[in-house]
């Protein structure tokens, strides 16, 4: 059997913070081999898998050599002589050694790396790439980029309190299109920061650092941008929040700390909702915190079919959770990153599930990221139709957006566009 699985060799590699990360190889018996490395996220959901660290005062207990050791003596012999094509028996293995809910024992770091070469290693085998072996004989579409031009919250130290302030193009003709688009974008807010005095570097994601003395001047500094670079807001490039809502939510309210502003849940509703009343705004991620379930029951009744309304800390890449969701009618898509679940087939049944009820989907890297490229594979060959990366600038970033146009141009796959939003939402400028 060439995919039997004889080698699993873990190592300690850097991410785009400088902080520790696992890596993972996975050599079959037929010569192939994957490797995959685990992203880290500054926003985390109290629900997705748990990283493993180390503790401590080395690298600011951010070390990873327990997860590490974990892939090395745990998970390694099990899956010597194990299908590397079995994918979801594989990530069942390595879920029922590790015996926990959310994956904290051995790392969710540790497993979803494995889980990810174990996937790379098959579609090498199979002498295919990754996106082709995903898609099987299921037509794609390239997905529908979501990029951040500003970055708050989390990703900029609170200084604005929106996490990540995003364009998508629709209107685009490709993939290829919709980057060039956002490129001028990207370039036209550095250029009106510039002459304003406020550009002061980026944030985590790439995008740049804001500097305003409130949320809506982002917003409003965005739509100058889109204009500056010679398009027209809400018709070739629309808006995307995420606002994070569970980073300011303290004892029951919502604390803007950018201005001094505290909000129970129906004024939190009523300031995104005056948002998407005001402006070109297509997709909003967590507008209330993840355990106000009635928020979010809220605000889709108001705004489901006005805009796409995305499920990330509420949802963790949890096919259950997404369950509840569909029945609550609290969203209308859901993000998916494979680290939340912990494994690739998990992240999969997420996918699957919201796509049954209608739901977008949106496979989303995290914050601290590095040069793997799984994703793009992932959001092609899923036939996702969104993906999230971060900005348009750092490699981390790029090395993304780049493969997606390798496999743009070999796959030939029509661009999602505006099909890419949720059944539901009929938009309009």
């Amino acid at each position: 059997m060439t995919t039997a699985i004889t080698a699993v060799h873990p190592r300690r590699v850097w991410d785009s913070r400088g902080r520790p990360t696992v890596e993972v190889e996975v050599r079959l018996d037929g010569g192939a081999m994957g490797r995959a490395i685990a992203p880290a996220g500054a926003s985390v959901g109290s629900g997705e898998a748990v990283d493993l660290r180390d503790g401590g005062k080395r690298f600011g207990g951010y070390d990873v050599t327990k997860a590490v050791a974990a892939v090395r003596n745990e998970i390694a012999p099990a899956l010597a002589g194990q299908d590397a094509s079995q994918q979801a028996a594989i990530d069942g293995l390595m879920s029922k050694i590790d015996g926990t809910p959310q994956k904290s024992r051995l790392g969710g770091n540790a497993l979803v790396a494995t889980s990810m070469a174990v996937l790379q290693a098959s579609a090498n085998a199979a002498g295919l790439p990754l996106w082709k072996y995903l898609a099987k004989d299921h037509a794609i579409r390239m997905p529908l980029p979501e990029i951040q031009i500003f970055g708050g919250g989390a990703h900029a130290d609170g200084r604005v309190d929106i996490q990540d302030f995003m364009i998508m193009c629709p209107a685009a003709g490709s993939f290829a299109e919709a980057l060039d688009w956002t490129a001028e974008v990207y370039r036209a807010a550095g250029a009106i920061l510039k002459s304003s005095g406020r550009l002061h570097g980026v944030a985590d994601e790439g995008g740049f650092w804001p500097e305003f003395k409130t949320n809506e001047e982002t917003i409003e500094t965005l739509i100058k941008a889109i204009e500056h670079a010679g398009f027209k807001p809400g018709k070739s490039i629309v808006l995307s929040l995420d606002i994070a809502a569970s980073n300011f939510r303290r004892d029951g309210a919502y604390h803007l700390g950018l201005e001094g502003r505290k909000l129970d849940t129906d004024g939190m509703i009523r300031l995104v909702g005056g948002w998407i009343e005001t402006y070109p705004i297509a997709s909003i991620e967590d507008p209330v915190a993840e355990d106000d379930r009635d928020g979010f029951i809220a605000f889709a009744q108001e705004y489901a079919t006005r805009c796409q309304i995305v499920g990330d800390d509420y949802l963790v890449t949890n096919a259950a959770r997404v369950t509840h969701a569909i029945g609550d009618k609290t969203l209308n898509a859901v993000l998916i990153k494979p680290n939340q679940a912990g494994t690739i087939t998990e992240a999969l049944a997420a996918l699957t599930t919201a796509r049954a009820a209608g739901f977008a989907t949106l496979v989303s890297a995290r914050s601290g990221e590095t040069e793997d490229v799984t994703i793009s594979h992932l959001s092609a060959g899923w036939n996702a139709g969104q993906l999230k990366v971060g900005s348009f600038t750092r490699s981390e970033r790029m090395a993304k957006w780049n493969e997606s146009l390798r496999i743009e141009e070999e796959s030939r796959a029509p661009f999602a566009g505006w099909g890419a939003l949720p059944s539901m939402v009929k938009w309009s400028a």
